[in-house]
């Protein structure tokens, strides 16, 4: 079984360790260990505030899982570089800079703008369940279509500028806990297909990461339970104040889902 290179890393430091307390010859310390996070909102943090002014319209925040298993793992390098709004195409004009040789470490979320998940809740949040539903097919076509070889394109730069890194593919969470406590809103029928739209998203990323040799971790498990409509929801609903938030993790998204997701898989 490959050990996780940050735990490969970890190991690495008590044996240096244990040979300088020991005088077993010269120490040598460890390599220096360089995390890269990459991807769009869901990986920059929208939603649980507290955003960098310096990243201006990417709202990159402490609070995103990035930041805080950075905070908790100390890698020697830790390039933020997961954007607001971000599709494959930005992720390759404006996302690669800091991957290298010498990165250890990739994660990213993407995916979910180039099908137009956006519209899609604008749709049907606006529109009636006909025409939502009709959007939601329309969405999954491009997942089936198009959407594969994005993904590979982008994989496949991750891969040649770092390809002794691990890569750590993340995916969505389902929106809606069905038959929950919303009273108000959306369908029944219009948050099934949403659900389901999400799961056909992550069934894709899953399929397209595994033919390149990366992890996927899937985030489905860690929200149930706290979905919109249920008692302890870890999304955004649709915010009119704040639109952008609309259907993103909170804060306690970030650090109680993505979080320990991503570091069970690093």
């Amino acid at each position: 079984m490959r050990m996780p290179r940050f735990a490969a890393l970890a190991s690495a430091l008590l044996l240096a360790a244990g040979a300088a307390l020991f005088g077993a010859g010269q120490a040598t310390a460890a390599a220096d260990f360089g995390y890269v996070a990459l991807g769009d909102s869901y990986s920059s943090g929208v939603g649980a505030g507290n955003y960098d002014s310096a990243s201006g319209n990417c709202k990159r925040t402490t609070r995103a899982y990035p930041a805080l298993w950075a905070a908790a793992h100390a890698p020697q390098t830790f390039s933020f570089a997961a954007c607001s709004g971000a599709r494959t195409g930005d992720v390759m004009s404006g996302q690669l800079a800091p991957l290298n040789a010498g990165t250890d470490l990739v994660s990213i979320t993407i995916g979910g703008n180039d099908a137009g998940f956006s519209d899609v809740m604008t749709t049907c949040v606006l529109q009636s369940e006909a025409t939502c539903v009709s959007r939601v097919n329309q969405a999954k076509a491009y997942v089936d279509s198009t959407l594969p070889g994005q993904l590979d394109t982008v994989y496949n730069a991750i891969h040649s500028r770092s390809p002794g890194a691990r890569v750590v593919v993340l995916g969505y969470p389902r929106f809606y806990k069905l038959n929950g406590t919303c009273v108000a809103g959306l369908s029944e029928g219009e948050r099934k297909a949403i659900n389901g739209a999400s799961d056909h998203l992550n069934a894709a990323i899953a399929k397209r990461a595994a033919d390149h040799g990366f992890a996927f971790a899937s985030v489905a498990s860690a929200f149930t339970g706290h979905e919109i409509c249920s008692s302890s929801p870890w999304l955004h609903s649709v915010n009119w104040l704040n639109i952008g938030e609309s259907y993103h993790p909170t804060a306690a998204g970030q650090s109680g889902g993505y979080l320990p997701v991503f570091t069970s898989a690093a």
